[in-house]
């Protein structure tokens, strides 16, 4: 076999075009994962994934999601993946949290928020917890980073407290009070940054006593 051609079905054997296989290999090399969807608009057959994965140029990280093998990952590999399934997604709460470096938890779920009259989306094999928002609670405060070539959105440290005190019943008030000390001890915002993100959430009562005992 030369070194142009690998693998696919044609007639009962097996040829894959290099051509092709340079495209899906140099598409993962420049953002990092690839799914099947990403082959369609290039007219490549899904089936090339699973077969490159069998001559082990790509590896199956989960459901619908692949790398080059041997690709540098990152701590933050998860979020990647959250964000390359639900790419208008914006990671929250808890793992925001976990993001910033504002909380001792580690949180076995990727807590996400999407649009509230969004379609719920079907991602299997990943502990997605997602959380409804909608108008500036949505759309303020949305940090973007690239990791393993993926454009990541995590809300900023100042929203991520704000949304942990809006959302205490889910995660306990004790979190969001941790969160608020080590975001204000870090001095990863200001107080006006609180207090801002506190009405767009509309916490602002909530979260005045504590707001007013750091002042």
């Amino acid at each position: 076999m030369s070194a142009h051609t690998i693998i696919c079905r044609h007639n009962g054997t097996t040829v894959m075009k290099a051509s092709r296989i340079e495209k899906i290999t140099g598409l993962a090399r420049e953002t990092g994962i690839i799914r099947p969807r990403d082959l369609e608009e290039y007219g490549i057959p899904r089936e090339y994934l699973r077969r490159l994965c069998d001559k082990g140029v790509l590896e199956r990280q989960s459901r619908g999601i692949y790398t080059l093998r041997g690709a540098e990952l990152t701590e933050h590999h998860s979020l990647v993946q959250a964000c390359k399934r639900l790419p208008k997604g914006v990671v929250c709460l808890l793992s925001a949290l976990r993001f910033h470096g504002l909380t001792t938890q580690s949180p076995f779920e990727i807590w996400m928020a999407i649009d509230r009259k969004a379609r719920l989306p079907k991602v299997e094999g990943m502990p997605l917890r997602l959380v409804r928002f909608s108008g500036e609670a949505l759309t303020e405060g949305i940090e973007r980073h690239r990791i393993e070539g993926v454009d990541v959105s995590v809300y900023c440290p100042a929203k991520t407290v704000a949304d942990c005190f809006k959302y205490r019943n889910k995660i306990g008030l004790d979190v969001a009070l941790e969160a608020l000390r080590e975001c204000r001890r870090e001095r990863r915002c200001t107080m006006d940054d609180l207090w801002r993100f506190a009405k767009v959430c509309r916490v602002a009562n909530v979260m005045r006593p504590y707001l007013e005992a750091l002042s």
